[in-house]
């Protein structure tokens, strides 16, 4: 047996509002904000009490989706939100856009800060990583298609 698909990413956030904004600037559609709670919500998480609001956004082409949660309880437990790309079971979620320095500019009033620089990897993409909401390292990718800049 195989999996069907990747359903979504899911990202725990402290501002939702915040969060969301984030995410439907760089061009993510809003499917949908609820809650969740009760035994199968405990069951799944492996907590006791779960209650959070979500949101559920979507990539234009309909084919990737990120959650967003945001636990009223149990509570939340705050990390360093500045980790660095390397630590164990942190990573990044990319998004392939097409003009990366556009992208950055209009995520800058959102709090995006660039985590290193934007980069050429050799004549087919321009890269970068960015810190989105609550720390999140969120990657983007520019194809460039053999077109030298």
């Amino acid at each position: 047996m195989a999996i069907q698909r990747m359903d979504n990413v899911g990202i725990v956030v402290e501002d939702m509002d915040a969060a969301v904004a984030f995410f439907v600037e760089l061009g993510m559609e809003l499917e949908g904000r609820g809650e969740v709670r009760g035994r199968f919500a405990d069951q799944c998480t492996g907590l006791d009490g779960v209650h959070c609001d979500i949101a559920m956004l979507r990539t234009p082409d309909g084919h990737s989706r990120l959650e967003l949660a945001r636990y009223r309880s149990p509570e939340m437990i705050d990390a360093p939100r500045d980790r660095p790309h390397n630590v164990l079971g942190t990573h990044r979620v990319m998004f392939a856009v097409d003009d990366i320095e556009d992208t950055v500019a209009r995520l800058r009033p959102h709090g995006a800060e660039l985590v290193g620089d934007i980069a050429r990897f050799e004549d087919s993409y321009l890269l970068c990583y960015l810190r989105g909401p609550d720390g999140v390292i969120v990657g983007l990718a520019e194809q460039l298609n053999g077109v030298t800049r």
